[in-house]
């Protein structure tokens, strides 16, 4: 109740726990003011501080804290294209200041999204297009494409896209047209009991992801993060790591596919 309570706070502009920890960071913030004020006094210091700019709650987070899911698979699937060293990668959706930021360190990508972006960034080259769109006009276009944390929200209207209760499977189909065959697919979305959490997100289950799969690719490797936000890599998935979605409620499952002829 109090998570889904600080969620509907959070969609609002007030993260609970964030405030909650600066005003337990006031009295040491302004204990600290005075005593730094003296001790550049004492040491007769060419600084002086000439505004105040408190940062009351970062006393209180852990070192080098790492986001839900996105650090574990943004320095993993670039770490396997790196590996595999396609001839033209393109990305859908992922994101910029992670994982295309590791991606464009060592290579050229391509970026595929329906929002704008105004930023130029060396080695990266953005196209606006809608993946949902049922004449997307890229066929046999690349060897190897990603999408990570994005088609879960596609045809939600969360960033301004039309509604489409099969948006993600359009953008599945669309993966694979764009492909030459023997093209690969790096794939990451929540894993968990299906569900859709409106309007943040669908969460997947394995079985059902492998039934879309089915018929147009054929799965390389898998890996996890589990709910406790650990990666385990190369997995292999038994009947019970499927019906169970290896134990996950909200997870990130890791696909690395490879087209097959056959297929929509």
């Amino acid at each position: 109740m109090l998570k889904k309570l600080n969620i509907l706070f959070v969609s609002h502009g007030l993260d609970i726990k964030k405030i909650f920890n600066s005003l337990r960071g006031t009295v040491p913030y302004f204990k600290n003011l005075s005593k730094f004020r003296k001790q550049l006094a004492d040491v007769n210091s060419p600084f002086t501080i000439k505004s105040l700019y408190p940062c009351l709650d970062d006393r209180y987070d852990s070192a080098g804290s790492l986001p839900l899911h996105y650090f574990h698979l943004d320095r993993y699937v670039a770490s396997r294209i790196f590996v595999n060293n396609p001839h033209l990668h393109v990305d859908i959706g992922s994101r910029i200041d992670g994982f295309i930021a590791h991606l464009s360190v060592f290579r050229d990508v391509e970026v595929l999204d329906i929002r704008e972006m105004n930023s130029e960034i060396p080695n990266v080259r953005y196209k606006q297009a809608d993946l949902t769109s049922s004449d997307f006009p890229l066929a046999d276009y690349c060897d190897s494409v990603s999408s990570l944390h994005a088609i879960e929200h596609f045809g939600l209207g969360r960033y301004g896209d039309p509604l489409d209760a099969e948006g993600h499977l359009k953008a599945i189909r669309n993966f694979h047209r764009m492909l030459k065959p023997g093209g690969r697919l790096y794939f990451a979305v929540p894993i968990g009991p299906l569900r859709i959490e409106y309007d943040a997100h669908r969460v997947f289950s394995v079985r059902y992801l492998l039934d879309i799969f089915s018929g147009m690719f054929e799965l390389e490797k898998f890996s996890y993060i589990s709910d406790d936000n650990r990666i385990f890599t190369d997995v292999e998935l038994t009947q019970d790591k499927i019906a169970n979605n290896l134990g996950c409620t909200y997870g990130c499952g890791i696909f690395e596919l490879r087209k097959i002829r056959d297929g929509v």
